[in-house]
């Protein structure tokens, strides 16, 4: 694994002098998962999709023509379904996701809030290349997205074409190869997360933002387009794994924890994760 943010380690709580603070009461970690299509085998992703997962998903699964294709859905969404119900204390075929009219999952808030604490959970997935990413957040949105460093030279050019000017001057700086590649990719992972936090999508022209980036890693300045008028936002590149970017978009407020809380693998239990502090803000409202 590849991760140049700092890395600390919670303790374990004396429940004999403070019992912990309901999570209501409390600003919890942004969630990450990375989870491979090999951390689940075929059989058994069958088994827990036909547990699981809705009519609407088992029947977009049967759709799929490709035994790769289908196999990729059936782990992402079973992964979606595990974490979610990690996170709100309710059983994985319990839990109502409903879509927004842009296809935006969401979870089905409850009359009485979540079995564990607060009434609203966010998520976000993505996935590339036999890799799964899942962000889930307790305040307002997040979007995240996965991309693996293995795009052809006619994809790149494409994609470079849908960026701002200055972002397509920057990418242009790079020699053809693998550093123009991993430029132009970390500009469109952001882009991707951004706008799904915004619950936009590819609805969102790419050329109406626009990121500045250090040479190696991290987001310097943010240009946000014009109907974002707040425009406040951290923003975390990740490499999880060797050749796999990730970004990660949450608005930001100041009741957000600036952790993040990365797991590996598929969340069959509260497994030890990596906690990284988020980056500062960048971005504001246009001139």
């Amino acid at each position: 694994m590849t991760i140049t943010a700092p890395e600390t380690h919670g303790t374990a709580t004396d429940t004999r002098t403070a019992a912990p603070a309901p999570l209501e009461e409390t600003v919890a970690p942004v969630k990450l998962w990375i989870c491979p299509n090999e951390d689940l085998a075929p059989a058994l992703a069958g088994v827990l999709a036909a547990h699981w997962l809705d009519d609407r998903e088992r029947e977009t699964a049967a759709r799929f023509i490709f035994e790769r294709d289908r196999r990729q859905y059936l782990v992402a969404h079973t992964l979606v379904r595990r974490a979610l119900a990690l996170e709100a204390g309710l059983a994985e075929a319990e839990l109502v996701i409903w879509r927004s009219s842009r296809g935006r999952p969401f979870l089905q808030p409850l009359p009485g809030g979540l079995p564990r604490g607060g009434s609203h959970l966010d998520f976000n997935l993505s996935h590339s290349a036999g890799y799964n990413l899942l962000g889930i957040v307790r305040r307002h949105r997040i979007g995240v997205d996965v991309e693996a460093l293995d795009r052809d030279a006619q994809a790149i050019d494409t994609i470079v074409r849908t960026f701002a000017p200055e972002e397509q001057r920057w990418a242009s700086c790079a020699a053809p190869g693998r550093g123009r590649d991993r430029r132009v990719l970390r500009l469109w992972t952001l882009k991707e997360a951004y706008s799904k936090a915004r619950g936009l999508g590819l609805g969102l022209p790419f050329d109406e933002f626009s990121f500045t980036l250090a040479d190696d890693r991290g987001v310097l300045a943010f240009q946000p387009p014009a109907d974002d008028l707040a425009g406040r936002w951290r923003f975390l590149e990740l490499e999880p794994v060797p050749g796999v970017l990730a970004a990660v978009a949450v608005p930001a407020d100041e009741q957000l924890s600036p952790v993040l809380q990365l797991h590996h693998g598929f969340p069959w239990g509260r497994a030890a994760s990596h906690t990284i502090p988020l980056p500062e803000p960048v971005g504001g409202a246009r001139e």
